[in-house]
């Protein structure tokens, strides 16, 4: 898969891309991301790329003519280009599995007040990576890079992603390690038990029980398998009682 991202601050990605699992993606050649400076294309002595907004108003609007001759720049028309803007829609695991089928994605970091809206009009898509305000993409394009880089064939073991929290609609079960007893607060007991079934099943609960207490919008929208059906009704019948899996006689 090839990346190529447009921006005005190349510096703030290119230290990201040299750790962890995006730069063994790299070194494995699953991976290549390169940069376009949006300022290269400014044509006036100064490089300007922003300019006042008509209306008036607060704050500089990135022009239609820097950032689209930086788009033209990039020579593969077949590549799926993404605006990263809070007015997109919002990113999520299952967009990240989408983008990550493509062979190449150009993703377009804006700065300033905004872009002008008419460089929406060359774009496949806006995206958005949650209801806040950042000075500027390249912290969007990171989050992209990573989400997309990790679910590529080879980057990681191909069972790591399978019951991490969204690849299932679901927030990931609790997880521990050693030592089993740290300062009095211990690991639930089933994990240690070695019975592969019941700490299968605790896990299914406990997924269940979080993603009900911390993200009912996600409950609420799951549809369940007849697994869960089947542990939900344990869950309500009180026979998995906590985290402790206290199960009834």
């Amino acid at each position: 898969m090839r990346i190529t991202v447009l921006t005005l601050f190349p510096e703030m990605i290119d230290s990201f891309l040299s750790v962890s699992i995006v730069h063994r993606a790299m070194e494995r050649g699953l991976l290549q991301v390169d940069f376009v400076q949006i300022r290269d294309f400014a044509r006036d002595r100064y490089k300007h790329v922003d300019d006042a907004p008509f209306g008036g108003g607060a704050g500089m609007i990135m022009k239609c003519q820097t950032v689209l001759d930086a788009l033209d720049s990039v020579e593969d028309p077949g590549a799926y280009k993404i605006l990263m803007s809070p007015a997109g829609h919002p990113y999520t695991q299952h967009k990240a599995h989408e983008l990550s089928t493509k062979d190449h994605l150009v993703i377009l970091c804006g700065h300033y007040e905004g872009l002008d809206e008419r460089i929406s009009h060359h774009m496949d898509e806006e995206i958005s990576i949650g209801d806040y305000v950042l000075t500027g993409g390249e912290t969007a394009a990171m989050i992209i890079i990573d989400s997309v880089s990790r679910l590529l064939k080879g980057s990681i073991s191909d069972d790591s992603p399978l019951e991490e929290s969204h690849e299932n609609g679901l927030l990931e079960y609790p997880q521990y390690t050693r030592p089993a007893d740290y300062q009095g607060d211990r690991v639930p007991e089933v994990l240690l038990s070695g019975d592969h079934a019941r700490i299968r099943e605790w896990r299914v609960a406990m997924a269940l029980k979080r993603t009900k207490e911390r993200r009912p919008d996600l409950y609420a929208a799951h549809t369940f398998t007849e697994e869960e059906k089947k542990v939900l009704r344990k869950l309500e019948m009180g026979k998995i009682r906590d985290v402790d899996w206290e199960e009834e006689e």
